[in-house]
């Protein structure tokens, strides 16, 4: 074949192949823009969301990793930024406010900082509150404490019989995981993730094949996943969505019909969340995705800096109503 040809050859394949990303890419964007008729973001429908929420009392609902703060390489460097947490501290003086994440109670309250929101750790296996659940109270699973800061706090804690084995699962992982490089086995107290996000790729079929190998002498835990984790919880009956109707029930909304419940999360966990809103038949599930994806969320945001222009909004509409 004569050089010229070569040449020609070559910017055929390129051409063709930059016309193949191009019509991938608008693919992607059709997709989206289809999904979002579904799902319209809750930016643009502020004005009719706000509508339904005259005349009642909001109740908001925050996941961390991914909703406010980015999600990065390293878990333990998932910091929210200042202006992130402005806007959390704002919204929290308006309104109840609740964090409920996965990560273990004390490292998302070492993220955000603030005394003036709920945390539910654990996904929602550790709640601590000041008051406590009337409707929890019989159950053995409350139990009254002192936090860091000398406050006094109710604990409800609804997996505490596993604390055991939890620690005996992460500690056979960590030995395990050590052939796997850049994995990570996170300690949330009440459940384990095994993340991989820096693992080669090649590998990470292998280390999944091995978590669930290890798992098969642990029955009573289950393993879900998340973007680039493996969450391993007790197989319990309970999730964000009940860890929802706990905090409603402490903030006195159970026997209310005047509030509205808002949930904002980017992880396949906050789903069940998303299910009791529906199932409530009042409230707002709203989903932080910028790529299509199965989700019972309403709304949508693309990203936690859409998250914080959203609470600045709400904290905005709020401020002006009470001043007027």
């Amino acid at each position: 074949m004569a050089g010229s040809d070569v040449v020609v050859d070559q910017k055929l394949a390129m051409g063709l192949l930059t016309k193949s990303a191009a019509n991938n890419n608008h693919g992607l964007l059709d997709s989206y823009t289809t999904w979002l008729e579904e799902h319209p973001s809750a930016l643009d429908s502020f004005e009719d969301m706000i509508d339904v929420a005259e005349g009642k009392k909001l109740v908001l609902f925050l996941d961390y990793d991914g909703t406010l703060s980015p999600i990065v390489n390293d878990p333990d460097k998932a910091f929210m930024s200042d202006a992130m947490r402005a806007a959390v501290r704002e919204v929290a003086n308006l309104f109840p406010t609740a964090i409920v994440s996965g990560r273990c109670i004390n490292k998302v309250n070492g993220f955000v900082k603030l005394d003036n929101v709920v945390y539910a750790g654990s996904h929602g296996m550790d709640i601590w509150t000041p008051t406590g659940s009337v409707k929890y109270e019989d159950e053995g699973q409350q139990t009254k404490s002192v936090d860091e800061q000398g406050n006094k706090v109710v604990k409800f804690q609804p997996a505490q019989e596993f604390l055991p084995t939890v620690k005996e699962i992460i500690q056979v992982l960590e030995q395990k995981i050590k052939t796997f490089e850049g994995a990570m086995v996170e300690d949330n107290r009440f459940c384990v993730s095994v993340h991989y996000r820096n693992v080669n790729e090649k590998e990470v079929d292998t280390l999944k094949e091995m978590v669930h190998s290890t798992m098969k002498a642990y029955p009573n835990f289950r393993i879900n996943g998340g973007k680039m984790v493996m969450e391993i919880k007790p197989s319990i009956n309970w999730n964000k969505g009940c860890a929802l109707e706990y905090l409603l029930d402490t903030f006195g909304f159970t026997s209310s019909s005047d509030f509205l419940p808002l949930y904002i999360g980017d992880d396949t966990t906050d789903e069940d969340a998303f299910e009791v809103i529906r199932g409530l038949g009042q409230g707002f599930p709203i989903i932080v995705s910028s790529v299509p994806r199965d989700t019972k969320a309403s709304y949508s945001l693309r990203d936690p800096d859409e998250v914080m222009n959203f609470m600045v909004r709400l904290a905005n509409w709020k401020k002006a109503k009470s001043t007027s």
